[in-house]
C-alpha cells in the first residue's frame, strides 16, 4: 500500500448540528445535504496537515498511477452524511470524501448484518497517512435516502482502524481508480457513484459539490449526484478538461495560472481541485511572490501568513485563470474566517491568509491545490462522464463574512 495522504486530527467538535437531510430529487439527479465539523484547536494545524497530504499525493507518482487509495478527507473540516447500510438500514455518520473512493464503516458504530449483507471473503485495507483501516469486504444495500438506494454496494467493514474518532467511516465519492489495490483478488471496485449510474438512478456520472462558507451560521453543504444544483449557482457552469500531467492527473487535476492584482505569480501549470484540502496551496516560488506582494509575515502559532489591518485594506484580487474563464478571490475571500481564528490556535483579532506553500517549486506536476477555501466561493462539478471539472459562482462568491 502506498503511503497516503494525511487525515485530519479526529477529535471533533460539531459546529453544525444539521444532519443529512432527505434527498432532493430532480430528473436524473439527487441532492444530499451534509454537515460540517471542525477539528479541535489542540490538534489542528491546517498548514502542516495540508502539506503532509500533498506530499503523500506526490508519492503516488513514484509507485505507479493510483496504486493505492489516497484519502483527501478535509484536514481542517469534516463534512458528514448519515448513510444507511443494510435492510432495514443501520445509519452511520460517514465523512464525505471526493478524494478517496472506498466506502466503509466500523470505525465507531459496529456493522450490523441483515438479510442483504454478503461477505465476499476478500480483505480490504486503505491507508490514509495518519489513519487507516482494514477488514472484510461486504456487499450490501446502501441508503442515502428513501429515494436513493444502492443495491450490492461494496463496503469495507473495519475490524481495525486508527485515526477515526468521531466518525463511523468514509463515504468515498472520488475516482474509481483510487480503489485499485484496496481489495484482495480485485482490480478496481465500483464506487457509490459508479453504481448509482449502472443501476439507473442517475443518468450521468457527475457530482456537484456546494459549500456554504465556514463563517456563515448555516455552514454546511450538499452533494448532487448525477448533475448539479442550479438553484445555488448564480451563473453558468464553465468546464475545463482534466489535465494529462502527472501526478495531478491521478486526481481531479486541471491546468490554471494565478495572478495577484496585475502580476502573474504562477504561470499555467497543473494541479488539483480537492475538497479534502482546507487551504489553497501554491508552488513555493509563487507563494514567496505572493507573500512579498502582500507584505505578510509567517505566524508562529498557526503557520499561516498574517497581515495587519492596513495590509488587508490594500489586498488585491487573487485571480485563478482556468480555461477561458477567470475566478476571482476578493480580499475577504483570501483570509481565514476570523470567527474561527481560535479554532486553529490563532488570535481572535488576527488576520490570517488562506494561501499556503505547497512545499516544492513549480514544475513538479502538482503545483497547486484549490481546496475548501476556494470551493466555498465557487460551486464545483466533478464530471467523470466527460472527463472535466466545472465551476460556477454562487451567492457567496463575493461574500464579506470572513
Amino acid at each position: 500500500m502506498v503511503p497516503s495522504k494525511t487525515i485530519l486530527s479526529l477529535i471533533l467538535v460539531a459546529l453544525s448540528t444539521v444532519d443529512a437531510s432527505p434527498l432532493t430529487r430532480h430528473s436524473g439527479k439527487a441532492t444530499l445535504s451534509f454537515a460540517r465539523k471542525v477539528g479541535e484547536r489542540s490538534t489542528l494545524n491546517v498548514v502542516e496537515k495540508d502539506r503532509a497530504r500533498v506530499q503523500a499525493m506526490k508519492q503516488a507518482s513514484h509507485n505507479g498511477k493510483r496504486s493505492g487509495s489516497l484519502s483527501a478527507t478535509n484536514t481542517g473540516f469534516w463534512y458528514t452524511a448519515s448513510v444507511g447500510v443494510g435492510q432495514p438500514p443501520t445509519y452511520y455518520t460517514l465523512a464525505v470524501d471526493t478524494g478517496s473512493s472506498s466506502t466503509w464503516v466500523g470505525a465507531g458504530k459496529s456493522y450490523t448484518q441483515t438479510n442483504t449483507s454478503k461477505d465476499t471473503g476478500d480483505s480490504v485495507s486503505v491507508t490514509y497517512g495518519s489513519g487507516s483501516f482494514s477488514g472484510e469486504e461486504w456487499l450490501d444495500t446502501v441508503t442515502l435516502s428513501s429515494g436513493l438506494v444502492i443495491s450490492q454496494q461494496s463496503i469495507g467493514v473495519a475490524s481495525s482502524s486508527t485515526g477515526f474518532s468521531g466518525v463511523d467511516g468514509i463515504l468515498g465519492v472520488g475516482p474509481v481508480d483510487l480503489t485499485q489495490g484496496t481489495v484482495t483478488n480485485t482490480g478496481t471496485v465500483p464506487t457509490v457513484t459508479d453504481n448509482l449510474l449502472s443501476q439507473g438512478t442517475i443518468s450521468q456520472e457527475v457530482l456537484g459539490v456546494y459549500f456554504v462558507p465556514a463563517s456563515e451560521s448555516n455552514s454546511g453543504g450538499e452533494l448532487t449526484f448525477g448533475g448539479y444544483d442550479s438553484s445555488v449557482i448564480t451563473g453558468s457552469v464553465n468546464y475545463v478538461p482534466l489535465t494529462t500531467s502527472t501526478p495531478a492527473s491521478y486526481y481531479w487535476g486541471i491546468d490554471e495560472s494565478i495572478s495577484y492584482g496585475s502580476q502573474t505569480i504562477l504561470s499555467t501549470t497543473s494541479g488539483i481541485v480537492d475538497t479534502g484540502t482546507t487551504l489553497i496551496l501554491i508552488a513555493s516560488d509563487a507563494f514567496q511572490t505572493y507573500q512579498s506582494l502582500t507584505g505578510a509575515t509567517q505566524d508562529q502559532a498557526t503557520s499561516l501568513l498574517s497581515i495587519t489591518s492596513t495590509q488587508y485594506a490594500n489586498l488585491q484580487t487573487l485571480t485563478f485563470n482556468i480555461g477561458s474563464k477567470s475566478y476571482d478571490l476578493t480580499p475577504n475571500a483570501q483570509i481565514w474566517p476570523r470567527s474561527l481564528n481560535t479554532a486553529i490556535g490563532g488570535s481572535s483579532s488576527g488576520i490570517y491568509l488562506i494561501i499556503s506553500d505547497i512545499g516544492t517549486p513549480s514544475g513538479s506536476g502538482l503545483d497547486f491545490i484549490n481546496g475548501y477555501t476556494f470551493l466555498e466561493r465557487y460551486y464545483s462539478v466533478f464530471d467523470t462522464t466527460n472527463k472535466q471539472v466545472g465551476f460556477a459562482s454562487t451567492a457567496y462568491t463575493q461574500a464579506t463574512s470572513n
